[in-house]
């Protein structure tokens, strides 16, 4: 299968292109610089420049492949004015890629985050939210599940907070990047909220396995740890960085404060048990051992 692909150099995109290529398919990237260019050329890729706001750009990939993986995003966090920003153009990108493959029976998968339920773990069953810092991206991609109705194998895998790879990316990411600066590794409230893991290798084979086998207009779960309590991230980060560990008030960690502070724990076993996705890698919290002061 040819596969174009947006994202394609970013820690989650990366290695969903030498899963794609390591399994046959060939892989057509989306390259908004010369380094992005180079960097998909390296990993066998072939590059197409544009930016995710280049739509004619987006149509011309989708009209080149025979399925379509969604992974960019603007992750400029500083700001819920900038969240909003990134959500309203994944929203006309999805929209002209979607429009793009109706009729044609291809896929196109994209991502989105893990629900969060109170009280219990979320299921692929559970609707998306379609209020808070992140509501427009939920009512974007059920809007793009809804092209199944249009001749569009849509799938979205639905990721954690945190997407991780040799210590690094996604919540704890920034949560080690906040310690950093601030010289305190902290974390919200009691610490005891749930934050759902995996390591960005596993994801990259959910994505492949959605790409060929999923049925149009599903949700899957891209979960390998269902909720490692914040604390105990925000305690490795402090041990690996030689820092105090400390609870610190919502507002320290920005327009994302509430949604740290959400318990969020999630569920994977639907999708491991239909798509026969098995997580391998290291956990959150032997992989955030590999960070370095």
């Amino acid at each position: 299968m040819r596969v174009f692909i947006t994202g394609g150099t970013g820690l989650i995109g990366s290695a969903v292109v030498a899963e794609l290529i390591g399994n046959g398919h060939t892989v057509l990237a989306l390259a908004r610089s010369d380094a992005s260019a180079l960097a998909a050329e390296r990993a066998g890729a072939e590059p197409l420049h544009g930016s995710l706001a280049d739509l004619d750009v987006l149509r011309s990939g989708a009209g080149q492949a025979d399925g379509v993986i969604h992974l960019a995003f603007g992750n400029d966090f500083s700001s819920a004015r900038a969240i909003a920003e990134s959500v309203a153009e994944e929203t006309a990108a999805l929209t002209a890629l979607g429009e793009s493959l109706a009729g044609s029976d291809r896929p196109l998968v994209t991502v989105s985050g893990t629900p969060w339920v109170p009280g219990r773990v979320s299921t692929e069953d559970d609707p998306l939210p379609t209020d808070g810092p992140v509501g427009g991206r939920g009512r974007t991609v059920t809007a793009i599940l809804g092209l199944a109705a249009r001749g569009v194998r849509t799938a979205a895998v639905r990721m954690p907070r945190t997407v991780h790879n040799h210590g690094t990316g996604g919540f704890a990411g920034l949560l080690t990047d906040i310690a950093r600066q601030a010289g305190v590794s902290g974390y919200p409230g009691d610490g005891s909220y749930r934050w759902p893991a995996v390591h960005a290798l596993d994801a990259a084979v959910l994505l492949r396995l959605a790409l060929e086998r999923a049925p149009a207009g599903t949700a899957w779960h891209a979960v390998a740890d269902e909720g490692d309590q914040v604390r105990d991230i925000a305690a490795v980060i402090g041990r690996r960085l030689g820092l105090p560990v400390e609870p610190r008030p919502t507002e320290v960690f920005g327009p994302l404060g509430p949604i740290f502070a959400t318990d969020q724990p999630s569920s994977s076993a639907y999708t491991r048990k239909a798509l026969g996705w098995e997580p391998k890698q290291p956990s959150l919290l032997e992989d955030l051992e590999n960070i370095h002061a």
